[in-house]
């Protein structure tokens, strides 16, 4: 018979040690609880609703068109949070995107891609002066960006009554415009395509990029950020504009789906985009986060909205879903932060 020596006990202990270090450090990822989530709440659905064609091609492409757009709004608004800022104009810059560039085709017959690049840059400008204002006043971007929420969304709406004398405006486009922004395969819209690109390049930036460590650092402590050499106001104004980019993008696929463009077009985005962050693993005090966390949360929010849809039951039941979820992912994230640091 053999005998156990010191020395594979040891080996042992530590190989044991080892197993349990890394599972430990796989459990403590940002994104991990929102993966959990969305397997939970999606196999609830495919029980309930699969009869009812929530697994079949277009009842996925369904809540993945829902996930999309409210994903690409997400991703930049949860870069923006891990570095420790909020950004509250989103839903007024979908709407003024819409609303530009139906005007300025449908109304003044101006070139298409013309609209397009003054649309781009209307929403790039209003990132900047967002950004400008938060590092250089030192006012919470809560309060910045909220009052451009009802800044923006006024002069989209009050310019959109001058005009037209209404709120919505039919849109001219082209087919090379329809296939870049609207095209569709089935029930999937080409959003889903933005949408991965858009996650794909924001885990390249985050993770392995020298701009993706400065957004960590400005989120996780500021004055040692600077002391660092960390160009903390660059970070944060960049990322603002990064966030209205995204808004108009999204902007400008809605009103080229549907050839028609809305002043009040996004506002829901307002919250939505912030609860996609945090039910991804982000922390509200920044420094914090993952980008395929904030892919799983958008995916989520996706798949309750439309899955609650296939089931038959009351729509409504969405916000109290979204509540309670929101409420633990807050509470899960502050617990599992403090477990990663101490894992390190």
């Amino acid at each position: 018979m053999g005998t156990v020596t010191t020395s594979d006990t040891s080996f042992g202990v530590v190989a044991d040690r080892n197993a349990q270090s890394k599972l430990r450090r796989i459990i403590v990822r940002p994104e991990i609880g929102a993966l959990c989530a969305l397997l939970l709440v999606y196999g609830v659905f495919a029980v309930v609703a699969g009869k009812a064609s929530f697994v079949s091609f277009n009842g996925t492409a369904a809540w993945l068109n829902v996930a999309a757009e409210l994903g690409i709004i997400g991703l930049a608004v949860g870069l923006l949070m891990i570095a420790g800022e909020l950004d509250l104009s989103i839903g007024a810059v979908v709407g003024s995107s819409s609303i530009i560039l139906s005007i300025g085709t449908g109304i003044y017959d101006l070139n298409v891609w013309l609209m397009l690049a003054l649309t781009i840059a209307t929403a790039l400008l209003i990132g900047l002066i967002n950004g400008l204002l938060v590092v250089r006043t030192s006012i919470p971007s809560f309060i910045v960006t909220l009052a451009t929420n009802f800044a923006v969304a006024g002069s989209a709406l009050g310019l959109a009554r001058l005009l037209t004398n209404t709120v919505s405006s039919s849109m001219v486009s082209d087919p090379a415009v329809d296939a870049l922004f609207a095209a569709r395969w089935g029930q999937a819209n080409v959003s889903i395509i933005w949408w991965v690109v858009a996650t794909i390049l924001s885990v390249w930036l985050l993770n392995r990029t020298r701009f993706g460590n400065w957004i960590f650092a400005t989120g996780g402590n500021l004055s040692a950020a600077r002391g660092a050499g960390v160009p903390t106001s660059l970070v944060k104004v960049v990322l603002f504009m990064g966030t209205s980019l995204a808004a108009s993008l999204v902007g400008i696929m809605q009103t080229v789906e549907f050839h028609s463009g809305n002043a009040t077009n996004g506002q829901g985005y307002v919250f939505q985009a912030p609860i996609v962050a945090v039910i991804g693993g982000v922390l509200l005090t920044g420094g914090y986060g993952s980008v395929l966390g904030f892919a799983f949360g958008a995916m989520l929010y996706g798949v309750i909205s439309v899955g609650i849809f296939y089931s038959g039951w009351n729509t409504d039941w969405v916000q109290l879903f979204l509540g309670a979820l929101v409420l633990l992912a807050v509470t899960a994230n502050t617990y599992v932060r403090k477990l990663a640091l101490s894992v390190r």
